[in-house]
């Protein structure tokens, strides 16, 4: 089937079945780790920090991480920072095991998973068109990692749900420590030959400076990442606020939270494989405008949900959306940039994306301390039709521009 064809590359079909059982244990701990914070301290600003703490590095780190990757051998990498992942994950495990249920080690140990992902999420994503031998495909790797990372949200928050009202958080995190064996076992059976760049004899700091000034010099690349770094600070936010909705609005329990980020990954699921089934050449802004569209509409949606079956199918038509628009800015991305500068790029990204995202979930967590849930919520997602509408005057503008340009030539 064609929406599978990139499966037919030795090294991208181990990456996907590594990172396939590996993200189910992530979203478990991610689950685990949500309701852990919340059940202890019942603080929205809590968890807005604690999602702050593992996510505000890769604002800082990102565009070093990228001008790293592209200076170093991306696979090593990307060995090493899963091997420090597992090892985070078996400390969360040891610590709650033995009941020490301390926020400032949460905390840190949130803020080290944040300072391994800065180079992590950078590596993974600059190695994949390394895992495809034919570069036409290349874009369904792509949808297909995010239908994989959609899948496990699916069930990864279903298993977690149930087994955090049955035998704590203590076992998510075991689970996503074991997880990692498939990870690195599949990476070691691989078959790499990567291009080695030569070099820059640069400071570190000049490449960075190159990177951002190849940006600037491509304002299709940095119109989509101006609007992943706008969605990222005031609408995406609306996700650190699902155990709210869980436990306070709707009245239950972790089981409910369980239902909302199996909500959330079934709908981005859903969006997952309708990217994976276009053809090379669609029009990636139009599916960005669109899918921005259905992120706010569908969120203001869920603030207003009279009951939980609502709430659920709003959250599930949010997940579609924000995939839909992920999706599509980072492979507009991967195959419009040049292939020396495609890890500080894509850095640029994951900055947009985890780096300011933790910024948005503190300052969401705080309004929604201050207002309540449901108001931010609302306004996250009024938030979010005002930057499409920037974004569609943005490219409408510069099309316009560049065709008065050509017609003086």
């Amino acid at each position: 089937m064609s929406i599978f064809r990139s499966l037919r590359h030795y090294n991208y079909r181990l990456f996907f079945t590594g990172q396939a059982i590996s993200l189910i244990g992530t979203w478990m701990q991610r689950v685990a780790i949500s309701w852990l914070v919340y059940r202890l301290t019942g603080s929205a600003f809590l968890l807005g920090l604690i999602t702050f703490l593992s996510l505000i590095p890769s604002l800082v780190l990102a565009p070093y991480a990228g001008s790293y990757v592209d200076r170093h051998n991306k696979y090593k990498i990307l060995v090493i920072t899963q091997v420090i992942l597992m090892l985070q994950a078996g400390a969360l495990a040891l610590m709650i095991w033995f009941k020490v249920y301390d926020m400032f080690w949460i905390a840190a140990l949130s803020l080290v998973q944040g300072l391994v992902n800065a180079f992590d999420v950078t590596a993974r994503q600059s190695l994949m068109v390394n895992l495809i031998d034919d570069k036409e495909d290349l874009p369904n790797a792509i949808a297909l990692n995010s239908s994989m990372f959609n899948a496990a949200r699916l069930i990864g928050p279903a298993l977690a749900g149930v087994i955090l009202s049955t035998l704590g958080e203590d076992i998510c995190f075991l689970i996503n420590f074991v997880s990692f064996i498939a990870v690195l076992g599949c990476m070691v059976m691989m078959k790499l030959k990567l291009t080695e760049h030569q070099k820059s004899n640069e400071n570190i700091w000049m490449d960075l400076k190159k990177g951002y000034d190849y940006l600037k010099s491509s304002p299709d690349l940095a119109s989509m990442v101006l609007m992943m770094a706008a969605s990222s600070l005031l609408v995406i936010p609306f996700t650190t606020l699902l155990p709210v909705f869980a436990k306070d609005i709707f009245n239950g329990n972790a089981t409910t939270f369980g239902w909302f980020e199996s909500a959330a990954g079934f709908g981005a699921f859903f969006g997952a494989i309708y990217m994976a089934t276009l053809k090379a050449g669609q029009n990636l802004q139009k599916i960005v405008m669109l899918s921005g569209i259905l992120l706010a509409v569908s969120v203001v949606a869920l603030a207003i949900s009279p009951s939980l079956v609502l709430a659920l199918i709003c959250t599930g038509l949010a997940a579609l959306g924000l995939m839909a628009q992920t999706s599509s800015i980072n492979t507009y991305l991967q195959t419009h940039a040049d292939d020396v500068m495609r890890g500080r790029t894509l850095s640029y990204y994951i900055m947009a994306y985890q780096g300011v995202l933790p910024i948005g979930s503190l300052l969401m967590g705080y309004l929604a301390h201050l207002f309540g849930t449901q108001v931010v919520v609302a306004f996250e997602g009024v938030a979010g039709l005002l930057i499409v509408a920037a974004f569609v005057y943005n490219e409408r503008h510069r099309n316009q521009f560049k065709g008065s340009a050509m017609s003086l030539n």
